[in-house]
């Protein structure tokens, strides 16, 4: 019997307060990843380490191992951590008043008993933009972006420390997208959150996230800081996905990246960089040896055999040599 490795060997960190952006095709893992730290699915292998908010005799932060935690522990671990699901009606009980949603991790964590609830469930409702008098309704008597508003409520009722964003957008309509990427990003201010952040959308996880890991197959392509991967990228991955980032002028038109052929099937990878059937950049080493995850600047990481000597272009250097103005007819 074969084996899918929905996420393979993948390392990175998420600083205190910032945004880390997770992008990739459709299937590569994102999702997957999230939840396994999160141990919403249980991880087969590897090593998931998280600093609590207590602190050791010597006055260090308290450094935990996710996956080492029994039921108990790991109850007291989710206080800390938490997520926010991409789909604002499946994700929330319908038979469940806002109230009920919103209150029922403080009930679980016995941090909501007596008068006291309804008086945090009002201000969580508040900070995120809902009326008082909405507790008392239920979710499909809202819309989707306040659904997913009741979403984001529930997520910080234990005033965690680090949130899972799996694609929170991605429902919404475009204007309701822009006031709830700035709400995440007021809270994350207001509240020093971390955020995981997973979409598939390059220029909302541009304009939101600190650093990006790109993630193909399983695996993590490329990380560095937000500005620096859009603008100077070291996979030919990475390059292809900038090439289809939207252009704010719409007089230019850039000229895509097409990759050819397929995303490789995680049941039955490729030998050597998964990415090398689809690479135009690709020699024999890239179908013999898996590359090395290794990193090549400061805070630049990458998993790339020619990352060294490849020149490839970045965000605005695609707009800059490939989008070309059209010719305005004179009037």
């Amino acid at each position: 019997m074969g084996y899918v490795k929905a996420v393979d060997d993948i390392s990175f960190f998420v600083r205190k307060g910032e945004t880390l952006g997770l992008v990739g095709e459709s299937g590569c893992g994102k999702t997957t990843a999230s939840r396994s730290i999160i141990r919403l699915y249980e991880p087969t292998a590897g090593e998931i380490y998280f600093k609590t908010g207590k602190f050791s005799s010597d006055g260090e932060p308290e450094m935990v191992n996710v996956r080492e935690l029994d039921r108990e522990q790991m109850k007291l671990i989710r206080q800390e951590m938490s997520m926010i699901f991409q789909d604002p009606v499946g994700s929330l009980n319908p038979r469940m008043s806002v109230f009920d949603i919103v209150a029922e991790p403080l009930v679980i964590h016995g941090q909501g008993t007596g008068p006291e609830t309804e008086e945090m469930v009002v201000q969580l409702l508040e900070r995120v933009g809902l009326r008082p008098e909405h507790m008392r309704r239920y979710p499909h008597e809202f819309s989707g972006g306040q659904r997913q508003r009741i979403g984001i409520a529930r997520a910080l009722a234990l005033n965690p420390r680090l949130i899972f964003c799996d694609e929170p957008v991605s429902a919404l309509d475009v204007s309701i997208q822009a006031q709830t990427l700035n709400l995440l990003q007021d809270l994350q201010a207001d509240f020093d959150l971390a955020y995981v952040f997973v979409a598939h959308d390059l220029s909302v996880v541009q304009h939101i996230s600190n650093r990006v890991a790109v993630m193909y197959v399983g695996k993590i392509a490329e990380m560095a800081d937000s500005e620096e991967l859009y603008n100077n990228p070291l996979h030919p991955y990475t390059e292809a996905l900038m090439s289809a980032v939207p252009k704010a002028d719409p007089l230019y038109k850039s000229e895509r990246i097409v990759m050819p052929g397929d995303v490789a099937d995680p049941s039955n990878p490729p030998p050597g960089c998964y990415f090398h059937p689809r690479c135009r950049y690709a020699i024999d080493i890239c179908s013999q040896e898996t590359p090395e995850w290794r990193e090549l600047k400061a805070d630049h990481f990458v998993a790339c055999h020619r990352a060294e000597e490849l020149e490839l272009r970045g965000v605005l250097e695609l707009a800059k040599d490939k989008g070309k103005k059209p010719d305005l007819p004179s009037t």
